[in-house]
């Protein structure tokens, strides 16, 4: 994105699909110590376990979801935060019909998500 501002509009907007989870993505922010990551949920959707190199904030803007970092597993919805050590495992189970958005700051940045979505993105024209 090219502003330093943007809406969820905006980010839903400029967001890649990731058809096998369910989840829309987007990267609004690459700074010199940190990223932003905006990420939607769609019912039924996947957030599944996995682990990075770096250091994870999020909090939960809507929606509902089961979270596990780590050993720690906790029911979570609008306005809760979590932290995720670099290499610890996370990920969740979507609760409830409405989407799960939430926003992740990434410590330092990385390009392990860009990839990702590279990698997984729904093409253009392609079957969803």
């Amino acid at each position: 994105m090219s502003s330093n501002i943007f809406s969820a509009a905006e980010a839903q907007a400029a967001s890649d699909f990731i058809a096998y989870c369910k989840c829309h993505t987007a990267i609004p922010f690459t700074g010199e110590s940190c990223q932003m990551v905006w990420a939607r949920f769609d019912p039924g959707g996947t957030y599944e376990h996995h682990s990075h190199p770096h250091e994870q904030m999020s909090v939960m803007i809507s929606g509902r979801m089961r979270l596990t970092v780590g050993d720690e597993v906790r029911d979570i919805g609008p306005g809760d935060v979590w932290f995720v050590p670099a290499h610890v495992q996370h990920g969740g189970e979507l609760l409830g019909d409405e989407p799960v958005v939430f926003i992740d700051v990434y410590a330092p940045p990385s390009t392990t998500l860009s990839d990702w979505i590279e990698e997984n993105r729904q093409r253009p024209g392609s079957a969803p």
